[in-house]
């Protein structure tokens, strides 16, 4: 991997950093926002997910020092849309998880054939995050409902 490659990894590494915490913040955000009968075990999972966020944020950071960079001190853009049920706290996470993933991806594209360890990086958390737009899908979905959520 040439220099100038090295810095679009990093740079992108960074804006993924960010994006993560962002995540943190939003999922926390949304855990002091649930009301109602099932608030325990979605405040749990929302809990859960500002936790994983984090440890995501910090592989990225660490990642960003492997080759040599600075680790960013922003947090990705924060939206409050004011709104609390929990569908649309769903569909929030939904599109934010589809926003991370697509960092991931393109993090695949950049390292593909110039770093096994990023390739299995951003394959490992392409996995993640797949598997978190799944969870959220089937939420999102009405009971018996095996097609997936059409937003």
């Amino acid at each position: 991997m040439n220099d100038s490659e090295k810095q679009q990894v990093i740079d992108l590494l960074n804006n993924i950093m960010e994006v993560e915490l962002a995540g943190v913040v939003r999922y926390t955000h949304y855990s002091l926002m649930v009301f109602g009968y099932n608030r325990i075990p979605i405040v749990s999972w929302l809990k859960s997910n500002a936790s994983e966020g984090l440890v995501h944020a910090h592989k990225a950071g660490e990642m960003v020092t492997l080759l040599g960079g600075h680790p960013s001190l922003k947090v990705g853009p924060l939206l409050e849309t004011r709104k609390h049920d929990i569908g649309d706290i769903l569909r929030e996470s939904l599109e934010h998880e589809k926003a991370a993933l697509a960092l991931y991806y393109k993090l695949l594209h950049l390292a593909e054939e110039k770093s096994v360890l990023l390739e299995e990086y951003a394959r490992e958390m392409i996995a993640q995050e797949e598997l978190h737009l799944d969870e959220v899908d089937k939420m999102l979905r009405k009971p018996g409902d095996v097609k997936p959520f059409d937003s």
